[in-house]
C-alpha cells in the first residue's frame, strides 16, 4: 500500500474554494450561513456536495435518516472502510465552517488522494450526518444518534419543527428519505475535524487542537417557592424571599466548578422570577444549571454539592426548593489508537499543538458508542461560533486536513 512522505499534502487553496462556494448556499447578509435541516438549502448543499464526491468517483448511498455517505473503494473491498464525517446544516444565523469544514476536508482528502495515486486497504467513507445542529428539529445530533442505537428512527422522525413539519414529512420532501437501514452501514474507525467554538488554541498560537475527550453534562431545573409580600412593610428577617435564595444558589453554581477546576464548568443560563415586580418580594424563582465535566464521577460529585448547598440554604430560609433532573450526556473517552494516528501525524508534519476536552456536543460523541471514533480542532477566531461572523484562517483549515490526510492512510493501511 502506499505509504505517505512527509511532503503529501492536501491541496488548501482548493479546499477553501470549496467551503465558500458551499457557503454560497444559504449565505446571509452578514457573512454567514442559514441552511437548516432539510430545507430547501440544506437540499441544494446535499446535492453539490453529492456531485462533488461522484465528479471524485466515490459511490453516493443515502440511509433512511437521510445520512449521506460518499465511498472512496480500496484495494480490499471487504474491508469496513475508515469514516471521515461531520454536517452540513447549520443555525440560523450560523457560521461557514461549523461542521461543512469536516465534510469538505473528506473530500479534499480523496481529491488529493486521487491526484497523487494514493492507495488503501480499507475504503475511506465520507459522512454527512443529518441535523446535527438541532436548531429546527429538537434534539441535536439527531441521526448519528438513531445510527448509534440512542433514538429510534420513528421517534426521530416524529419531531415536529416550530410550523408544525415533521422530520419524516421534510425529509421525503427534500428527496434524501434514503433507502439504506440506519446504523447498518459498517465502519471500522470515525475521524471528524470540527472548528474548535472556543479561543484556546487561537490564543495559545497552535495549529491543531486533538481532542481526547468529549465533556458531558447534566442539566438541572430548579424551582424556590417562599412568599410573596410588600417590599417596604415586611421586615427583612421575616422575610420568604425566594429570589434572595436564589442568589444564593447562583454563587454555588460558579463556585463548585470552580472547586474542581480546571476541567469542570457551571451555567446558570435561564431564571424567572415571579411576579417580577419591583416592589414585592418575589415569591417563587427558577433557574437552570448546567454541570459540564470529562468525566462522569465529578459531574455527580458537583450535583450532589449543588443539592446539598441548596437544601442548607432554603431550610434556614424556611423556603420549598424543588430540583429536577431534565437531561444528561455521559462524557466520552475518544479511542487511543485513533488519537495516536493523529497524533503522530501532527508530529510528523510539525505542526503545534495540543491535546485538550471538547466542551460542545458532537455527532463524534454518538458515534463512538459504535465505533472507534477521535477528533481534530480548527482554531477559530475569537472563539466565535453560532454566528455569522464566524471565522477561521485558510491555513489552519490546512493544517487539519493534512494532518487527518496523514493519519486516515496509515489507519486504513494497518494491518489489525
Amino acid at each position: 500500500m502506499s505509504q505517505l512522505n512527509d511532503d503529501i499534502k492536501t491541496n488548501g487553496q482548493r479546499l477553501w474554494h470549496s467551503l465558500e462556494e458551499m457557503a454560497q448556499i444559504g449565505a446571509t447578509a452578514k457573512g454567514g450561513c442559514n441552511r437548516q435541516t432539510l430545507t430547501d438549502e440544506d437540499r441544494k448543499g446535499r446535492q453539490l456536495f453529492a456531485n462533488w464526491c461522484q465528479q471524485a468517483g466515490m459511490t453516493v448511498t443515502v440511509d433512511s435518516m437521510g445520512n449521506m455517505f460518499a465511498l472512496r473503494a480500496g484495494s480490499e473491498p471487504s474491508l469496513a472502510p475508515i469514516a471521515i464525517g461531520s454536517h452540513l446544516d447549520t443555525q440560523p444565523t450560523g457560521g461557514k465552517y461549523d461542521g461543512v469544514l469536516g465534510v469538505l476536508t473528506g473530500l479534499e482528502i480523496v481529491r488529493s488522494m486521487n491526484e497523487q495515486n494514493i492507495t488503501t486497504r480499507r475504503p475511506i467513507v465520507i459522512i454527512n450526518w443529518t441535523n446535527e445542529e438541532g436548531a429546527r428539529f429538537a434534539p441535536p445530533m439527531l441521526s448519528s444518534g438513531v445510527f448509534a442505537g440512542v433514538y429510534t428512527k420513528d421517534w426521530a422522525k416524529r419531531r415536529i419543527d416550530f410550523d408544525g413539519h415533521s422530520f419524516g414529512e421534510e425529509l421525503q420532501r427534500i428527496g434524501f428519505n434514503g433507502s439504506e437501514p440506519v446504523g447498518k452501514y459498517p465502519l471500522h474507525a470515525y475521524y471528524e475535524f470540527h472548528i474548535e467554538q472556543g479561543p484556546i488554541l487561537e490564543a495559545e498560537n497552535l495549529d491543531i487542537g486533538i481532542v481526547t475527550h468529549g465533556q458531558g453534562f447534566l442539566w438541572l431545573d430548579v424551582s424556590v417557592q417562599g412568599k410573596e409580600s410588600h417590599s417596604g412593610s415586611t421586615p427583612m428577617p421575616m422575610r420568604k424571599d425566594a429570589l434572595a435564595a436564589a442568589a444564593q444558589m447562583i454563587t454555588t453554581v460558579k463556585q463548585i466548578a470552580l472547586d474542581h477546576g480546571p476541567d469542570a464548568v457551571g451555567t446558570v443560563g435561564y431564571i424567572h422570577s415571579s411576579p417580577n415586580s419591583r416592589n414585592t418580594i418575589p415569591g417563587e424563582v427558577t433557574f437552570s444549571v448546567d454541570f459540564r465535566h470529562p468525566t462522569q464521577e465529578v459531574i455527580d460529585l458537583m450535583t450532589a454539592n449543588f443539592n446539598a448547598q441548596s437544601q442548607t440554604i432554603c431550610k434556614e430560609l424556611g423556603l420549598h426548593l424543588t430540583i429536577q433532573q431534565v437531561s444528561a450526556f455521559e462524557p466520552v473517552k475518544f479511542n487511543d489508537s485513533n488519537v495516536d494516528y493523529l497524533r503522530q501525524a501532527t508530529q510528523k508534519l510539525n505542526y503545534n499543538y495540543r491535546e485538550m476536552i471538547s466542551g460542545a456536543g458532537h455527532d463524534a460523541c454518538y458515534i463512538a458508542r459504535v465505533v472507534p471514533t477521535a477528533m481534530l480542532f480548527c482554531p477559530c477566531v475569537g472563539g466565535l461560533s453560532h454566528n455569522e461572523e464566524e471565522k477561521i484562517l485558510p491555513q489552519w483549515a490546512t493544517a487539519g486536513a493534512n494532518v487527518l490526510l496523514h493519519a486516515v492512510v496509515s489507519a486504513a493501511n494497518a494491518i489489525d
